[in-house]
């Protein structure tokens, strides 16, 4: 017996092969329907997706065997990657002064015949093999061979498939861990600053009661710069830790419940003033959807139709429409507009369509993207039509129960 010698790029080979991070994995049905495939197309009694390491070989699928890996010392797959690009037959294991003393061969009468293709990865190193095995010598024929050959090539793209998909779980993973100490983050800043912003508001209050007419009109205005500054910034982190606390009201069961008595609910709010003119659906259906996700997004739309319209009376018009699989909404306003350019971005993290709102304030660009990911969520898609200084159309569906 000859133990095969090692490949000369043995370091780098060994590294791709535990990159893949399947050695020592469950087996999987994908990889067991390759080899008893080639088990049947070869009319062998044993067929395996061998994988050589450093010490040993290990079966990552096996038909006819009940080991899961032996010896690299008598693997016939470690004379196979010596030669990438050959299949390795041995028709008679006995014969052969490779293998004519080897113990698979020589005692258990496992291996008599042998035919091993390599397992060659996308950068030329040799992982291991797809062999049938047979305890009697045996031939294959040329249409036997190539038909191996294409069974390698799909157990290579189960490989890199496989590790694509782990790939993709690991930044996953990452992604979640980052969004959740991104979402406590968010909590803590949005706890921590509130209460001072709270404090510097009534401070100036406190201030200009008890300075009284010692103040000039200078002082004064800038009394209610603090204010108004300090107001908007606690608006902006509440609005922060609005959209990373959305994610937990996905989590919230179906319910049943009509839509015009949430529209109220929200109506009642925005505390309406008497310049605005909400237009209820007609049909006032009765929905059963995730009622919580669904009110936050009614209330950041409504919302908006009233913060960015520069009309003396305010209308918004609300339709609503049924198909066997979604909800469909409508909100129109007779509001700014969203000029063309912005379109495209307008539900983006942070991103302002119009610079101030009807008081003057700048937005923070945090709402439409809060109500994209809800509907999202949600089964649903988003859309926005536009004219400036006309009116302004959204469009969204979300998916109903199952």
């Amino acid at each position: 017996m000859t133990e095969a010698a090692k490949p000369t790029n043995e370091k780098l080979r060994l590294e791709a092969l535990h990159s893949l991070n399947i050695l020592d994995t469950e087996f999987e049905k994908e990889f067991d329907e390759i080899t008893t495939l080639a088990s049947f197309l070869c009319d062998a009694e044993i067929a395996l997706i061998s994988l050589v390491d450093k010490d040993r070989q290990w079966f990552k699928s096996k038909y006819g065997l009940a080991i899961c890996e032996t010896p690299r010392a008598v693997s016939f797959c470690a004379h196979a990657i010596l030669d990438p690009y050959k299949p390795l037959i041995v028709e008679d294991a006995r014969k052969d002064p490779r293998f004519c003393n080897n113990p698979l061969t020589e005692v258990d009468k496992i291996v008599i015949f042998y035919a091993g293709i390599p397992l060659v990865d996308k950068d030329g190193f040799a992982l291991g093999t797809l062999c049938v095995i047979d305890s009697k010598p045996k031939k294959l024929s040329q249409k036997q061979i190539e038909a191996l050959k294409s069974l390698a090539n799909q157990v290579i793209m189960l490989f890199e498939l496989n590790k694509k998909n782990r790939d993709l779980e690991y930044m996953q993973s990452k992604l979640k861990k980052r969004n959740d100490s991104l979402r406590e983050f968010a909590r803590v800043i949005s706890h921590d600053l509130k209460m001072p912003l709270a404090n510097v508001i009534t401070s100036t209050d406190l201030l200009k009661l008890k300075l009284g007419d010692k103040l000039d009109s200078e002082s004064l205005e800038y009394f209610e710069y603090i204010k108004i500054s300090s107001f908007s910034m606690s608006n902006y982190i509440g609005d922060i830790l609005e959209h990373y606390e959305s994610e937990s009201l996905i989590n919230h069961k179906p319910e049943k419940f009509v839509l015009n008595d949430l529209l109220q609910e929200i109506v009642s709010l925005l505390s309406i003033k008497p310049d605005f003119t909400i237009n209820f659906p007609k049909e006032n259906p009765i929905l059963e959807s995730n009622k919580l996700a669904l009110k936050q997004i009614f209330f950041n739309l409504i919302g908006n139709s009233i913060k960015y319209n520069d009309k003396e009376q305010i209308i918004v018009s609300i339709e609503t429409k049924e198909d066997d699989i979604f909800y469909h909404f409508k909100i129109t306003d007779n509001g700014m507009g969203i000029p063309n350019n912005k379109l495209e971005v307008i539900f983006d993290l942070f991103t302002i369509a119009n610079h101030t709102d009807r008081n003057g304030n700048k937005g923070n660009g945090i709402g439409l993207s809060t109500v994209k990911k809800l509907v999202k969520k949600l089964g649903g898609e988003i859309k926005v039509s536009s004219q400036e200084k006309i009116q302004t159309t959204f469009e969204f569906s979300i998916q109903k129960p199952n």
